[in-house]
């Protein structure tokens, strides 16, 4: 099972041996058109049930309470989630590498051996949301149409907390700090290169310039959202996970 983004990519990659700025012709856009693609809604597993994630409406906010009373008498409702659920369980948070690992790349390191902070990333949020869609519960029913219906029900207590939108606006003195354990919402300070002949260089320059850039945020963004299909075999104790990744499913 692949997306048109994964497919994009895929033509991407082949231009490279075959010799940059030379034509692709793509294969598998007619599938695509004619309604023939493959995505996680088109697989449906004996017994399969469906979740729906209750998201937060705020960029930043205590979350004081969660009822699930309602959402758990909607007919069908298996399960109602939360973070406290879920730490009870032993989840551990959902691991990121957002170091590059591409020996290409600049490796990112804090100045003078300081460590690039990666702040944790619960499964669901128990205390404190930290943006906007950030998932608080989650409904498990024998129907997505049942867990979509509970899920409306589930009363979530907030109380908004200070926010900014724009990424510089964060990094100012007296910005609300998402972590405050770390003291700022910086994650990492890096330099490049050579620090001494760089100065050197621009102090013998006749004419310099100075400027700040911005990397805005950007992304693949395939046309299927984000989606995945767990089953577990009990005879083999393996799980099998059907997604839109690059590759059509994996086993573990």
């Amino acid at each position: 099972m692949t997306t048109p983004g994964a497919s994009f990519l895929a033509a991407r990659t082949r231009s490279a041996p075959q010799g940059f700025g030379r034509p692709i012709p793509r294969k598998e856009d007619a599938r695509l058109v004619t309604g023939r693609g493959r995505f996680s809604d088109d697989f449906t597993l004996p017994g399969q049930a469906h979740a729906h994630l209750v998201r937060s409406p705020h960029a930043h906010a205590r979350i004081l309470s969660i009822e699930t009373a309602a959402a758990l008498a909607v007919p069908g409702v298996l399960a109602v989630l939360t973070g406290r659920d879920a730490a009870a369980d032993g989840l551990a948070s959902i691991p990121h590498k957002p170091v590059p690992t591409n020996p290409n790349e600049f490796p990112l390191g804090g100045r003078e051996g300081g460590r690039v902070r990666v702040t944790p990333h619960a499964p669901l949020a128990s205390d404190i949301a930290r943006f906007a869609g950030e998932a608080v519960a989650m409904v498990v029913a024998e129907t997505a149409a049942a867990a979509a219906d509970a899920a409306e029900r589930v009363r979530v207590a907030y109380e908004p907390l200070r926010s900014v939108t724009a990424t510089r606006d964060a990094g100012e003195a007296g910005a609300p700090v998402l972590w405050s354990e770390l003291g700022s919402n910086l994650c990492v300070d890096s330099i490049a290169g050579d620090t001494r002949a760089a100065d050197a260089a621009f102090a013998a320059a006749a004419h310099t310039v100075r400027l700040d850039t911005w990397v805005p945020r950007i992304t693949g963004v395939p046309m299927e959202p984000r989606a995945a299909l767990g089953a577990y075999d009990a005879a083999t104790g393996r799980y099998t996970l059907y997604a839109g990744e690059d590759g059509a499913m994996f086993s573990r």
